[in-house]
């Protein structure tokens, strides 16, 4: 017995002798951060310098924006370029023009994209396959390829200088309706077939199991859409002629004439209409990481 119940003892005893650290050997000392956050924070800050810049070039005059060598830091506040922005008659209805144009193209991206994704997700039709794969294509096809045709159809449906124009071309797109549909595809499938059990239509499946469980695509989509049709120039400049329609993108461009330009309105512009677009990220930024983690789990 005694034999027996010692065998435990010089089992345990071996055991945290393994465990145990050498007598020469050196704990490795452990940071309190990632070893990536090494590289990952100089990178950050290196992308913060042009946002820092703008900011410290809107409170600065034009003289001293203009001056050569360039001013690294403000001698002074100067709030003369906010004050000629926001004194300016249009900039409030350029700033609605354009929370007009990015909400409906927002709303109506997450309507039909969540349809559109959830049918290529669930329903198998007579070429899904085929019109997937189309709708992929048309993302490798530059807007300046598509630029006048979209012109022409605007122009038939009468929508040109009108806010109509710049919302109809984006009411969906191809990247809203593919990331919707990678992120349905990772849901599983077992809680829309007990909803089917309990009598649910495919819509009512979509609206109370599916997009509940979507919120980090929808955010992603909505943030990104935003972003897009926030900063577009590009097409704005060629749809709309009269200043009541300009969007804050193309009202911006009136302040650089052809001999003088306020360099701090332009800036302190540009410190305003990045703003939203910035807190919109930073609102939607847990949800954005996961859904882009979480869409490309299933083909």
């Amino acid at each position: 017995m005694t034999a027996t119940s010692a065998r435990p003892d010089t089992a345990v005893g071996a055991h945290h002798l393994a465990k145990a650290p050498a007598a020469g050997e050196r704990r490795r000392p452990r940071l309190p951060f990632s070893p990536w956050h090494l590289l990952l924070a100089p990178l950050a800050l290196v992308f913060a310098v042009p946002l820092v810049w703008l900011v410290l070039s809107s409170v600065m005059s034009n003289a001293e924006i203009n001056r050569f060598p360039p001013a690294l830091w403000p001698s002074g506040i100067d709030l003369g370029g906010y004050r000629y922005v926001l004194g300016n008659a249009m900039f409030p209805r350029w700033f609605v023009n354009s929370l007009i144009v990015s909400a409906v193209t927002v709303a109506a991206n997450l309507v039909f994209g969540s349809l559109a994704g959830y049918a290529f997700a669930r329903m198998r039709f007579a070429g899904s396959r085929v019109l997937m794969g189309l709708m992929l294509a048309t993302m490798a096809v530059p807007f300046q390829l598509t630029m006048i045709p979209t012109f022409l159809v605007m122009k038939k449906l009468g929508l040109i200088d009108t806010l109509g124009a710049l919302i109809v071309p984006s009411l969906v797109t191809p990247f809203a309706v593919f990331l919707l549909r990678q992120f349905f595809l990772s849901l599983p499938r077992e809680l829309e077939e007990a909803a089917w059990i309990d009598g649910c239509s495919r819509l009512r499946v979509l609206w109370r199991i599916v997009l509940p469980l979507s919120r980090p695509a929808l955010a992603t989509v909505a943030v990104l859409t935003f972003l897009t049709t926030w900063n577009d120039l590009t097409w704005p400049l060629i749809a709309i002629n009269h200043d009541t329609q300009y969007t804050l993108q193309l009202g911006l461009t009136t302040f650089q004439g052809q001999h003088h330009t306020q360099w701090a309105a332009v800036m302190a512009g540009n410190v305003i209409t990045v703003l939203p677009v910035l807190l919109a990220f930073l609102g939607a930024q847990k949800t954005f990481i996961q859904s882009i983690t979480s869409s490309g789990l299933k083909g």
